[in-house]
């Protein structure tokens, strides 16, 4: 008896297989790609990014920084601003459950002229960040006495 009855079916190998495969963007590489597009000056063209809610949330939190991202098929187009175009953001950046989003933008923001605060839902901001806080308090060589939580 079969797996699927009281009838096996042979399954023989095809002479020939034609057709094509898109495979979905992946989430590591569009947050990657968009962050640094953001930065970059100028356009920069992004096909099969990524259409996670991570990776939503990272085009959100740079729209809210003041770059320009248009949206056409399976290509997004994003307008650099250079690192020095960012414009401070009209109220706080929502992650939503990115951490990847959280770390590559903390890193921006800390070296911007402005203030900004970034957030997430429940799960996100259970998440432990002394790592990520210690490695970019070093790397812009403050000392830190106390930290707030908002």
């Amino acid at each position: 008896m079969g797996l699927f009855g009281s009838k096996s079916k042979k399954v023989t190998a095809a002479r020939k297989l034609t057709g094509s495969v898109r495979f979905p963007g992946d989430k590591s590489i569009s947050h990657r790609y968009a962050t640094l597009a953001a930065i970059a000056e100028g356009p920069s063209e992004i096909h099969y990014y990524s259409t996670s809610a991570d990776c939503a949330s990272t085009l959100a939190c740079l729209q809210k920084l003041g770059v320009k991202i248009e949206r056409k098929e399976d290509v997004i187009t994003i307008h650099g601003t250079g690192l020095a175009g960012l414009r401070a953001p009209g109220g706080n950046l929502d992650a939503g459950n990115s951490g990847s989003t959280m770390r590559m933008l903390s890193g921006i923001l800390a070296g911007q002229p402005f203030r900004s605060v970034i957030g997430g839902d429940a799960s996100l901001s259970r998440r432990p960040l002394k790592r990520l806080l210690n490695a970019t308090f070093q790397i812009l060589k403050i000392q830190i006495l106390s930290i707030e939580f908002l």
